[in-house]
């Protein structure tokens, strides 16, 4: 038996080469194998949100997403969502509205919004509801950072603007 056959793909802007079995979760891959400890284990099976990350920017359960489906594939971690060494606008409207309690949610929450303002910049609050359902949070902030959520709509809107 030899080595398991390399995955290419990029993440945060910079290409990866992997070697993996093809059916190892993505989120293993990214926290063990590269570091990248922003996505969380939460239920392994893609129904709490906590190891959200996007791929070609669509918000997807890094838990339950094969490495072999990531080949050639753009993935971005909360990691990469900051603006240099500056926060991304969605990440301080977050720490603006306290929307973090333990914080094991956050970044897929994060991600998922994040997801939502790339595609419709100025969301209702229940197409907010609607792109965040599928993720969760046990300490009851859901009030704040679907608050953080409208906020980094609003800086966003007004810097389109500007």
């Amino acid at each position: 038996m030899g080595l398991p056959e390399a995955t290419r793909f990029e993440v945060n802007g910079r290409a990866c080469v992997v070697q993996a079995e093809a059916d190892t979760p993505l989120l293993y891959v990214l926290r063990n194998d590269l570091g990248l400890k922003g996505a969380k284990f939460g239920c392994g099976l893609g129904q709490c949100g906590a190891c959200t990350v996007l791929m070609d920017g669509h918000a997807i359960n890094a838990c339950d997403t094969p490495l072999w489906s990531v080949a050639g594939r753009k993935i971005t971690t909360v990691e990469g969502l900051a603006e240099g060494d500056r926060l991304s606008v969605l990440q301080q409207a977050f720490i603006d509205e306290q929307a973090v309690q333990c914080g094991y949610c956050i970044s897929g929450m994060l991600m998922a919004a994040s997801a939502l303002l790339a595609t419709n910049p100025q969301p209702s609050l229940e197409q907010i509801k609607v792109a965040m359902d599928r993720n969760l949070c046990r300490c009851g902030t859901q009030a704040r950072i679907l608050r953080a959520v409208q906020r980094a709509s609003r800086v966003l809107g007004e810097r389109s603007a500007a």
